[in-house]
């Protein structure tokens, strides 16, 4: 299959149930499960690629060499990358839900529980890019809650508006010390109904990020301490709601990485190794060994102008080939 062509079908359709239907649709023999993760074969080496993106999809646009579009490469790529490969004994292709936002690897999880394999390549990132290791994260929401009450007949009641927004920048500031080993991203802000009116409650959704798990879980106890604490000082109430984790560490075996080394060096490219987190994390907690392989060149990943070399997938594709063949198969 050309995946040139499977990229300009897949692209502009919104959800996973409807990419879903696509892929089984294009895939001998497809099987489902319950979640909506779609697979094919049988095999020792397990293949994934997310079905969902992080924005909503729109029709791809062309300029010049580029096609733009949100989700257009992350991971609409990797899913016809997967999907335009043979069937190659030992090889287990499975395209997963839930790998983006609050989906917690919920597909990718549940995938490596049921097939079981002894080996796990996530199908997801730019060329040459290798992730080798795991990124940890932890997601969870902090809630901030009060009274409420009238803007001026109440005035001076405990504002959890102003709780978040002194804890946010405590955190930022918090995470700015801490260097490039860790990050802080915080997003879907909420807090009150009118201009007029003391909100009861304000929250955030907050990812902490690290190298290493043990980093990881320090930052989130101090997180937890700063919000806490801030709480006190505006006397309101604080709920703290663990959305999802991911683990730290790697179990890429010299196996796999000579095999990256060697399926890049047929494109003239040499591994750029890395840290992130992908499909590949479900495999990592198991001890399973895994690592993600990168089959597209684009840009902008998680906006509304994200974009792919689409000729590029052709790459990618004689990649994840070549990296099946120094596997021993195919």
């Amino acid at each position: 299959m050309d995946p040139v062509r499977l990229l300009l079908e897949l692209a502009p359709l919104a959800g996973e149930g409807v990419r879903g239907d696509f892929v089984a649709a294009h895939l001998p023999r497809a099987r489902r499960d319950g979640l909506g993760n779609v697979w094919t074969g049988e095999g020792r080496v397990l293949l994934l690629a997310h079905l969902d993106t992080v924005l909503p999809p729109e029709p791809p646009r062309q300029a010049g060499e580029r096609l733009y579009g949100p989700g257009v490469g992350d991971n609409s790529s990797g899913v016809v990358v997967l999907l335009s490969l043979p069937e190659i004994p030992g090889v287990v292709r499975g395209f997963t839900v839930g790998e983006e936002g609050l989906g917690n690897l919920r597909g990718a999880r549940a995938l490596v529980e049921t097939l079981a394999p002894e080996m796990v390549v996530a199908v997801d990132g730019y060329l040459p890019g290798v992730v080798d290791r795991g990124l940890g994260s932890v997601r969870f929401r902090a809630t901030f809650r009060g009274r409420g009450g009238h803007a001026w007949g109440d005035r001076g009641m405990p504002n959890p508006v102003f709780a978040l927004a002194e804890g946010l920048s405590r955190l930022h500031a918090l995470f700015k010390e801490v260097g490039s080993e860790a990050s802080l991203n915080a997003s879907g802000l909420y807090g009150g109904e009118a201009v007029n009116a003391i909100p009861q409650e304000a929250s955030v959704l907050l990812e902490i990020r690290a190298l290493e798990g043990e980093h990881l879980h320090r930052l989130y106890g101090e997180a937890q301490r700063v919000l806490w604490e801030v709480a006190g000082r505006h006397r309101v109430d604080l709920g703290l709601e663990v959305l999802g984790e991911r683990p730290a560490g790697s179990t890429a075996t010299p196996e796999l990485l000579r095999a990256a080394e060697a399926a890049l060096a047929r494109i003239g490219e040499k591994p750029q190794f890395q840290p992130g987190s992908t499909d590949a994390s479900a495999a990592i907690e198991r001890g399973i060994p895994a690592l993600a392989l990168g089959v597209y060149r684009g840009g902008g990943a998680h906006t509304p102008e994200e974009w792919v070399l689409p000729q590029s997938l052709w790459e990618g594709r004689e990649v994840l080939l070549a990296f099946l063949r120094a596997l021993g198969l195919g």
